[in-house]
């Protein structure tokens, strides 16, 4: 359901972030910590109130400090103890969607009550408000999205996008090859290539009962759902053959690693790219030397933060609003996910109480969606 902006000019009394002072098990390093209202933006910043914003995997490892991704020290949210100078905080969250409460003077292109997503990692999304500069967010189009679609835009849907667009010189017609074809990436790459015209080839792994599962990619535009168990068929080379009418598969995606992706990179044809974007199996990438040398075979990685890095404002504004009109126009669904919501009234101790065990759940894996963080005002 599309939902319609509401904006108030009230800025919140007080404000909650969900922090750490230290890398560890996010069951144990996280807490809540309450702050002032913000002053007013300085000139070239703005604030912002958090409508919704994802827990990622990376947000995890963020937190326990495997990530190359780092955010900063924050030490102006309270003036002593937790988020002062005396004891800063990690403020968690790399992605989320915002709405512009407050604009300083200089500011270009933002009005209040604009919603925007993050154009710099690691800002610190878990937070009902932050000072930002005006040039670390974007402006997302004035209706036809979802809170939800807000929210997760910027990691996996410009990571399926870029890889399916960056590598190879693909048209309508042709085909691409991916494994983790379940994933967030993955569906969004499904959902993405059908609106290109692109066929996919998509394994997951085998599970007792597969038929919702093909039902569900299918539905979102699959043209080949398969298993990793398939890749030991012997048949399967021709059948890929029919299906493709001979054409050379010239993309491949991976996220798993290990065997299931030596066996799906032998589909590809010549002048082919291997991109692998996870490593969910953790097991070592191993091709064979054959490919590279016969085929032509490139293997490259691909980490939406360094292709942020590596582009122009243009250009990253550009993506987040081709992204935006397919979500518009339909063509791209809002994630499957559950809302987490800290209530206004929860105290620190509960709202920490709670982030731990929403974590303890996620490592259990008990959501099996999409886990997004509502922060309630304070002060409401």
């Amino acid at each position: 359901m599309t939902l319609h902006r509401s904006f108030s000019t009230s800025a919140a009394l007080s404000n909650r972030c969900i922090a750490y002072v230290q890398n560890g098990d996010p069951t144990q390093v996280l807490r809540s910590v309450t702050f002032s209202r913000l002053p007013p933006p300085s000139p070239n910043t703005v604030n912002l109130r958090f409508l919704l914003s994802p827990i990622n995997p990376a947000d995890v490892n963020t937190i326990e400090g495997v990530y190359p991704s780092k955010p900063s020290l924050t030490s102006n949210l309270t003036s002593k103890g937790l988020g002062s100078s005396e004891e800063p905080v990690y403020v968690g969250g790399n992605e989320g969607l915002a709405q512009v409460v407050q604009v300083g003077d200089g500011v270009e292109k933002l009005k209040e009550g604009d919603w925007v997503v993050m154009d710099k990692p690691q800002l610190g999304t878990w937070s009902t408000s932050r000072n930002v500069s005006f040039k670390d967010v974007i402006r997302l189009p004035t209706s036809g999205l979802t809170e939800a679609h807000g929210a997760t835009m910027t990691v996996n849907p410009t990571t399926a996008y870029n890889m399916l667009t960056g590598f190879a010189n693909l048209k309508e017609g042709d085909w691409v090859i991916q494994n983790g074809a379940n994933s967030a990436v993955g569906q969004l790459v499904i959902q993405i290539a059908k609106v290109k015209g692109i066929n996919t080839i998509n394994f997951v792994r085998s599970r007792d009962n597969m038929a919702p599962l093909v039902e569900h990619l299918k539905g979102l535009g699959a043209t080949k759902v398969l298993t990793y168990d398939d890749l030991n068929d012997k048949s399967l080379r021709t059948k890929v053959k029919e299906w493709t009418g001979g054409k050379d598969i010239r993309l491949a995606l991976n996220c798993v690693g290990g065997e299931p992706t030596t066996s799906m990179a032998k589909f590809l044809g010549q002048d082919a790219h291997l991109v692998s974007y996870g490593a969910m199996s953790k097991k070592p990438l191993s091709l064979p030397t054959s490919l590279h040398i016969f085929k032509n075979l490139t293997s490259h990685g691909f980490w939406q933060t360094n292709w942020t890095k590596t582009h122009s404002r243009e250009e990253k504004e550009q993506l987040i609003t081709t992204l935006a009109e397919m979500m518009q126009e339909g063509k791209i669904k809002a994630p499957e996910h559950t809302i987490v919501t800290i209530g206004a009234k929860e105290s620190d101790e509960e709202a920490t109480a709670k982030m731990q065990d929403v974590f303890a759940n996620i490592a259990q894996g008990r959501y099996g969606k999409k886990v997004l963080l509502k922060l309630e005002d304070t002060s409401t």
